[in-house]
């Protein structure tokens, strides 16, 4: 197979080839990595983050491995995704945090024990927004005032990769495509996973994304190393993971998503469980419950096609910015927030938002169609019907 490198006028073909591509798997040079250690790392991020951070501190499940490999370890600790807000409670940054295996949770080079404690450290990874990474430690430091938390910017050692395509949902997986959180610091270990895992002396792996199956695999790794199961035929550019992310409406980073602007619950954060709504306080809370517990959202974010009159894809014709209108009524919608090629996504007022007579403010031409995307929960399309008759 081919390596995909998109352009600006194959964007078209491009999305086609991602639809019916197997796995592939992009390095997110957007993305950074920042560590947090100390022992007020959990309390610290738990009084911060939108999600619950405590379930970091918590005792890992225990999986049954078949063979004692070392480096491979009987726990697993999935990752989490979870948003920084302001006071008022709109988006600031969005983190995917990693706690890395405990050198007593995996066995030593021999195979024959546990390796030795960590005396109790704790230990979290964040893949954040490269281009506000800066910003963002300068943000946590502020906070940290007294709190035993080291936080350091370790973006030289790391880096961070995304493994996506088809039959990488988790429900139907393929013998030439081995499920890959079997690989590295998982549970079960087959044959391909321990190879994988022996490719590596640091035995890092892939974890499902926290925030949908559709999105595949995401991991953290040593930088200058290829993560498993990455084939050199099947690295493409991360462009061809913002159109994969586009087709189904999912934001990602401080430039996706408007920083001091976004409403997390617009951008649909519930459904991509970056949001507990049962940890208490942390920064911005109050906002985001009161807005869930009135149960109406009126706007959300959606993908986005771009048409011309005949019906036929527009490329590159479209900027972040351009306000949707319904021409039938002049009503303003809402408005593009990220575009490439002929996709993109935007916050529109659901009562119009899947309605033919969209269209760009000044751009009358191109025609804009919200598509309804597949992994939303079955209360928003109540929240829809709700907005229509308020």
């Amino acid at each position: 197979m081919h390596r995909f490198r998109s352009s600006l006028l194959s964007h078209h073909r491009c999305l086609h080839s991602l639809q019916n591509a197997g796995p592939l798997c992009s390095h997110l040079k957007s993305r950074s990595v920042i560590r947090f250690s100390g022992p007020d790392t959990i309390k610290f991020l738990q009084g911060l983050l939108s999600n619950d951070v405590r379930r970091f501190g918590e005792p890992p499940r225990e999986e049954n491995s078949p063979i004692p490999t070392p480096n491979v370890a009987s726990v697993v600790v999935p990752p989490m995704y979870a948003a920084l807000l302001t006071p008022q409670g709109r988006f600031l940054y969005d983190l995917f945090l990693y706690r890395p295996p405990r050198p007593e949770e995996k066995l030593d080079r021999t195979g024959s024990g546990p390796d030795n404690g960590s005396g109790g450290s704790v230990e979290i990874l964040a893949d954040v927004d490269n281009s506000i990474s800066d910003e963002l430690l300068a943000t946590l430091k502020k906070y940290r005032l007294r709190s035993k938390v080291d936080i350091d910017n370790v973006a030289e050692d790391f880096s961070c990769w995304q493994r996506y395509g088809r039959d990488l949902s988790g429900k139907t997986p393929t013998v030439e495509e081995p499920e890959a959180d079997s690989v590295g610091w998982g549970g079960g270990v087959d044959s391909a996973g321990k190879s994988a895992s022996h490719s590596s002396d640091v035995g890092w792996q892939w974890f499902k994304d926290p925030r949908l199956d559709c999105l595949g695999f995401r991991g953290i790794f040593p930088s200058g190393t290829m993560p498993p199961l990455v084939e050199s035929d099947k690295e493409t550019d991360e462009e061809n993971y913002l159109m994969w992310r586009l087709e189904k409406g999912i934001a990602e980073g401080s430039t996706e998503i408007p920083k001091g602007e976004a409403i997390p619950l617009e951008y649909n954060f519930a459904g991509l469980n970056a949001i507990s709504f049962d940890k208490g306080c942390y920064v911005g809370q109050e906002l985001i419950a009161r807005t869930h517990h009135r149960g109406v959202i009126r706007k959300r974010l959606l993908p986005l096609k771009f048409l011309d009159n005949n019906g036929k894809e527009v490329e590159e014709k479209v900027t972040p910015g351009s306000e949707v209108i319904n021409t039938a009524s002049g009503k303003k919608l809402g408005s593009v927030t990220t575009a490439l090629g002929f996709r993109g996504m935007g916050v529109l007022r659901l009562d119009d938002a899947f309605k033919d007579t969209l269209t760009l403010q000044g751009q009358e031409d191109i025609k804009v169609m919200a598509i309804r995307p597949d992994w939303w929960l079955a209360e928003w399309f109540q929240d829809q019907q709700h907005t229509a008759v308020a």
